[in-house]
C-alpha cells in the first residue's frame, strides 16, 4: 500500500530552531488507496470497495529540519500503515467515523496539535454517474487537553 505522495512543508512556529529561524512541519500523504469494507449497504460491507486518504498533520518539535537525519522525522511509510490498519481492522457504516479514528490515531502516535484526514470513495454505489464522495475530518487540540498534560505554568 504505497503512499503515492508525499512532502513536507515548513512555516513558521514558536520554537526557534538555533539561527533566528522558526520551524514547524507539517506532513502531508495524498492518494493512499486501501481496500476496505465500509458503507451503510450489505454489498459495501461485505463486497468491499477501494477508498482513498488524503491526510495531513504538524509533526512538533522534528528535528530532522536541523540534523537532516531520517531517525529524525516521521516515516511515510509507518503513516500509511497506521491509516491502513485502521481502515482495515473493522468496518464503519460512514466516512466520517474513520477519518475520525485514522485522526485520533495519529494525533496519539505523533503529539500532533492538529490533523486533516480526508477519505474518498472513488466509485460509490450510487444511481448517477459521480466522480467520487468523500469527507474531510479536522481535528486539534483543545487548550484543556494541553493543560491537563501538564503543560500548564505551575
Amino acid at each position: 500500500m504505497p503512499c503515492t505522495w508525499s512532502s513536507a512543508r515548513f512555516s513558521d512556529v514558536d520554537e526557534p530552531n538555533g539561527n533566528g529561524i522558526e520551524s514547524r512541519v507539517e506532513v502531508d500523504l495524498r492518494g493512499l488507496s486501501i481496500y476496505t469494507h465500509h458503507g451503510v449497504s450489505e454489498a459495501e460491507q461485505e463486497i468491499g470497495q477501494r477508498l482513498e486518504f488524503d491526510l495531513s498533520f504538524d509533526v512538533p518539535d522534528c528535528d530532522a529540519v536541523l540534523t537532516d537525519r531520517i531517525e529524525d522525522t516521521v516515516d511515510y511509510s509507518e503513516v500509511c500503515d497506521i491509516v491502513a490498519l485502521a481502515a482495515t481492522e473493522r468496518s464503519y457504516r460512514t466516512l466520517e467515523r474513520l477519518a475520525q479514528v485514522v485522526g485520533e490515531r495519529l494525533l496519539e502516535r505523533y503529539g500532533c496539535e492538529s490533523v486533516r484526514v480526508r477519505a474518498a470513495k472513488p466509485e460509490p454505489p450510487l444511481p448517477l454517474a459521480i466522480q467520487e464522495v468523500g469527507v474531510e475530518v479536522t481535528q486539534e487540540r483543545s487548550e484543556d487537553e494541553d493543560d491537563d498534560n501538564g503543560d500548564e505554568d505551575a
